[in-house]
């Protein structure tokens, strides 16, 4: 029983220090990147998550930027994109440091 508290133990410590580690990350290298142009990064965010063929005849690049947004800013169970996108905004301007 001792053997399986401590493997638990060490678990659960290695999962909090690689959810700890991947926010520090999003938070300090990934997410300042879009400090340059964060309206149309949000703008195409936007048109990811309400179009079922966003890029149409469009440039990739952009849109593939975008969605790695919304890998380090997850939408939360239940949320919809008008909640979403407002608190996408305010997790960018905390990182920037500037309000948008």
């Amino acid at each position: 029983m001792r053997r399986i508290l401590i493997v638990f133990g060490l678990t659960a410590a290695t999962m909090l220090f690689i959810f700890h580690s991947a926010d520090w990350y999003a938070t300090n290298s990934a997410l300042p990147r879009y400090c340059n142009n964060p309206d149309e990064t949000v703008a195409i965010v936007r048109k990811i998550l309400t179009s079922d063929t966003p890029v149409e005849n469009q440039k990739k690049r952009p849109f593939i930027i975008a969605a790695k947004l919304i890998f380090l800013v997850p939408q939360e169970d239940g949320e919809t994109v008008e909640q979403y996108i407002p608190r996408l905004r305010n997790r960018i301007s905390e990182t920037c440091g500037t309000t948008y």
